[in-house]
């Protein structure tokens, strides 16, 4: 009776890679202040917290519509606000997960979103300062505009754009070291 018999057939060695050459490859570890740690939460919820402070302060003047680059602050800082908070979440999300954000496509999203919210409430401040400026010092009109109000807002807006620098920077180094 002739039977098939099972053949072991030897295999070779896979060749060696880079990393069983020179070990392991060690990733930086997360950095605070960036996507999905705890620094990087603090800097979101302050974002959100100063961008609403302008908002609400320069939505509460009656004549904020007088001047463009008022009206132009509170669309930059809502759109700021509403940047950070949907951030917010995702931070909170990775936290309770303990997942980290490292992925190439939402790092070069999250550096796009920073630096293009960034520029407009960098913009937005700094030309509401200049109608700060105007109205009160060469205008001297304050007794009849709300300048207060006025610089709080727009001190509120840099105060939050200061917070945005952090988070720009980290995301766009955190890029760049891909």
């Amino acid at each position: 009776m002739s039977l098939s018999r099972p053949t072991v057939h030897p295999v070779e060695a896979p060749p060696l890679t880079e990393a069983a050459v020179h070990g392991p490859r060690v990733r930086m570890k997360d950095v605070q202040g960036m996507p999905g740690t705890k620094g990087g939460l603090f800097l979101r919820l302050s974002q959100f917290v100063f961008a609403i402070i302008s908002v609400s302060v320069m939505a509460t003047t009656s004549d904020f519509r007088s001047a463009t680059a008022f009206s132009y602050l509170v669309l930059a800082v809502g759109l700021q606000s509403l940047w950070s908070l949907s951030l917010a979440f995702v931070d909170i999300y990775a936290l309770l997960v303990k997942r980290s954000l490292r992925n190439y496509r939402a790092i070069r999203l999250f550096t796009i979103g920073d630096g293009i919210t960034s520029t407009l409430t960098f913009a937005a401040a700094c030309a509401s300062a200049g109608i700060t400026v105007l109205i009160g010092n060469d205008l001297d009109k304050c007794a009849l505009n709300h300048c207060t109000r006025f610089e709080t807002a727009t001190a509120m807006a840099f105060i939050s754009w200061f917070t945005m620098s952090p988070s720009f920077l980290m995301n766009f180094w955190s890029l760049a070291s891909h």
